[in-house]
């Protein structure tokens, strides 16, 4: 992994959550080449744990820590276990998050065929599946900075939060209603912290990231052959740039926020990285 530049990052503690996953595991590299000691948290212990292997085996400082973010028990175990092995958080990654099927409609418009089909449609919803795409996405950073953040504030030596909302946060997307509310709240919930934190040093900003690849996307993104959905289409035409962004892409944005030389009088920023796409009215 080539970084777009070179932050001093020795002797911070970076705690990253989702980091088993294509975009957060990418952050962890990152942090890690810069010299901060990573701790990687995932619902799948293995997967991070793999991810940590990786670090290590290019001289970097890191852990795997199996959490479950919406669980505090959980997060005060993998708290305690990261203070014992690598020290106090100093940045805090709130990558945890992800859409849901039972979250999702069918169809992109209302279709009243819909009421007496077996289509999954706006009233026929599963209160819990919304539920738990609102939870993943919101209450999963609401709890995880509770358990991490806490010695930060309290220390008042500062420190760095970086949230992931999405371009859905700007322009919610057909198809995925509680993914695109969610992320509309963790960008306000980046400012209300932002603020909140202001005292102690703590910057609180946010990543926007528009489209990208991931394990959680390609099915409808492409098909079993390898070719473009209509989706895809769809979202090509919408995006400038023209295409989908690349995952090393993001650290430009995040080693910036996370870098208190850098960026130390930014907070409560959420900074879109999606080609154009939030910006484009399509016309």
């Amino acid at each position: 992994m080539e970084l777009p530049f070179n932050i001093d990052l020795n002797g911070r503690v970076a705690v990253v959550t989702g980091a088993g996953g294509v975009l957060c595991s990418g952050f962890s590299r990152a942090l890690a080449k810069c010299g901060a000691k990573v701790a990687l948290l995932d619902l799948n212990g293995a997967a991070a744990e793999k991810v940590a292997e990786e670090i290590r085996a290019e001289g970097g400082t890191a852990i795997a820590v199996a959490a479950n973010c919406l669980d505090r028990r959980s997060l005060e175990e993998a708290k305690a276990t990261v203070t014992e092995k690598l020290g106090a958080c100093d940045i805090l990654i709130n990558g945890a998050g992800g859409n849901n099927p039972r979250a999702t409609t069918a169809d992109e418009y209302f279709d009243p065929a819909s009421l007496t089909s077996d289509k999954q449609n706006f009233f026929n919803l599963d209160p819990d599946g919304f539920r738990f795409v609102f939870d993943l996405n919101v209450v999963a950073a609401f709890l995880t900075t509770q358990v991490f953040a806490r010695e930060m504030a309290e220390s008042k030596k500062g420190g760095s939060i970086i949230n992931i909302s999405s371009m859905n946060a700007y322009r919610p997307l057909t198809k995925i209603p509680a993914y695109s509310a969610a992320k509309a709240a963790v960008s306000n919930f980046t400012q209300w912290l932002a603020v909140h934190f202001a005292g102690t040093g703590i910057r609180v900003n946010a990543l926007a990231p528009g489209f990208f690849v991931t394990n959680q996307n390609r099915a409808l993104l492409f098909t079993e052959d390898g070719k473009p959905t209509a989706r895809t289409e769809k979202i090509l035409r919408g995006t400038p740039m023209g295409r989908f962004g690349e995952a090393e892409e993001l650290l430009g944005g995040l080693l910036f926020l996370v870098d208190d030389k850098a960026s130390g009088f930014i907070t409560g920023v959420v900074l879109p990285i999606d080609g154009g796409f939030s910006a484009y009215s399509g016309v």
